[in-house]
């Protein structure tokens, strides 16, 4: 069988709210508070860098023909951007001590070459790794990614894409199961739910799917016009850049950024409630949701949004993540 395992999608009607405890829910939001706190904290100067467009969609694109999950897809890339952030960082360090040791200098040229001639490998193994997190039992056989490597020209045996494979769980130190904006998009909502929010959580969850895929099609560009906003000004300098990181990085707000926006699509008039019950979940200013909903509604659907239509001064919008940039300096 040469054929991949074609499971059947979930619809957006499968997911159903309310069906957990609450004490559940509590315990699983304090984690991944955790988690995000942790990841920003730990922000290096290098990630995002290969959140690319053309990156992203291709791992998006293979993971619908595969038939797999939204959320394999995110953990794809979040794999794969750890992973090459680590291939990135280790020749550096090579460099800095040949540097710092005076001895014969290797071939960049050609590790820089190794590194670019295996990446379609390494972006297939990232997405096989995350389907097996998604689908233990029902996962990307080897004989259908090799066929799929194959009809893009790259031949490879089942051997090396299993070294594939290990060099990814190695350089990761085998810590795969990455939090994605996904899992708290969607732990968000259902506390939204519990707190009687004006709009279906089901309609939100459609919504925020569209939206998160678009915000990790349009990765710089959304995060770009998010620096301008935040430091109110056109031309960021460098430094500003390298600190505005943590913000890349931090998944509960990018959940809160997307759930506010699909809000203001779904219903603009219960916008407002939508921004309070985040803040008090979060603890999140309502002036940074405003401002990182505002963002994503201006590339997505453009004029009519939040930050026009409500009372909250542009210049507050800025103010949380202005202190984000700052706060190091």
């Amino acid at each position: 069988m040469d054929r991949p395992v074609r499971p059947r999608l979930a619809s957006h009607s499968d997911f159903q709210f309310g069906a957990v405890a609450t004490e559940t829910i509590e315990d699983a939001l304090l984690h991944l508070a955790q988690q995000n706190e942790q990841a920003v904290q730990e922000a290096a100067s290098r990630m995002g860098s290969f959140r690319e467009t053309r990156i992203v969609e291709f791992v998006f694109l293979l993971s619908e023909q595969w038939c797999l999950e939204k959320s394999v897809g995110y953990q794809a890339v979040e794999i794969l951007e750890r992973f090459m952030v680590k291939q990135a960082e280790n020749i550096c360090r090579q460099a800095a001590i040949q540097l710092r040791d005076k001895t014969e200098p290797q071939n960049w040229r050609a590790l820089k070459e190794q590194l670019f001639n295996k990446f379609i490998l390494r972006l297939v193994s990232c997405v096989q790794l995350a389907s097996k997190l998604s689908f233990h039992y029902k996962i990307i056989s080897n004989v259908t990614v090799l066929n799929f490597l194959q009809a893009l020209g790259y031949l490879h045996t089942k051997e090396e894409l299993l070294e594939s494979e290990l060099d990814v769980l190695k350089s990761l130190n085998f810590q795969i199961n990455l939090p994605t904006p996904l899992a708290y998009v969607e732990m968000l909502l259902e506390v939204l739910g519990y707190n009687g929010c004006l709009v279906p959580v089901t309609r939100l969850h459609a919504t925020c799917l569209t939206l998160l895929d678009l915000v990790y099609l349009l990765h710089e560009p959304v995060y770009e016009s998010l620096l301008r906003a935040s430091i109110e000004n056109s031309t960021p300098s460098q430094l500003q850049g390298e600190k505005f990181v943590s913000v890349k990085e931090d998944f509960m707000l990018l959940a809160v950024g997307i759930i506010a926006a699909s809000a203001f699509i779904q219903n603009h008039e219960c916008w407002s409630q939508v921004v309070g019950h985040l803040q008090s979940i979060t603890g999140i200013a309502v002036e940074s949701i405003a401002e990182f909903s505002y963002t994503i509604l201006t590339h997505s659907v453009g004029a009519n949004t939040p930050g026009r239509q409500q009372p909250i001064p542009p210049h507050l919008g800025a103010r949380a993540l202005r202190a984000a940039t700052s706060s190091n300096t």
